[in-house]
């Protein structure tokens, strides 16, 4: 149970720098400012399976986050007036985002690895503490 409240707290860190990196992407390195959103938005998603999922192991949260992650990308190929209304709302933007991309493929691929390094390092120097 405490696990899942610091995995729910990384949560929302994650959405904070986010919306802080869509936000103020005009004061960050163009390069930072292109990528940071996706890669950030992987990242929460990743850690948002490992609240829901407890103990389980790592394996499961890669694979259910690039599962997702790639789904909602895919999703974007789907184009019809009562998804696009959804999508062109702040939250659904956010969520489903507005069309696809392959190089956000690569963007989340980064952030899940670059979570689950982190989630990783944590749990190793946890156990030997």
């Amino acid at each position: 149970m405490r696990a899942r409240m610091y995995y729910a707290i990384i949560v929302l860190i994650v959405i904070a720098l986010g919306l802080g990196s869509r936000a103020y992407g005009d004061f960050l390195p163009d390069y930072i400012a292109v990528n940071a959103g996706d890669v950030l938005w992987a990242a929460m998603i990743y850690y948002g399976i490992r609240a829901l999922q407890g103990d389980r192991p790592l394996k499961s949260a890669i694979a259910l986050s690039v599962l997702f992650c790639f789904a909602i990308e895919c999703s974007q190929l789907y184009q019809s007036p009562w998804i696009n209304a959804v999508r062109s709302t702040s939250l659904g933007g956010l969520v489903l985002g507005k069309g696809f991309l392959a190089v956000d493929l690569i963007r989340y691929s980064v952030g899940i690895a670059a979570a689950c390094l982190i989630d990783r390092c944590c749990l190793m120097k946890a156990r030997h503490s």
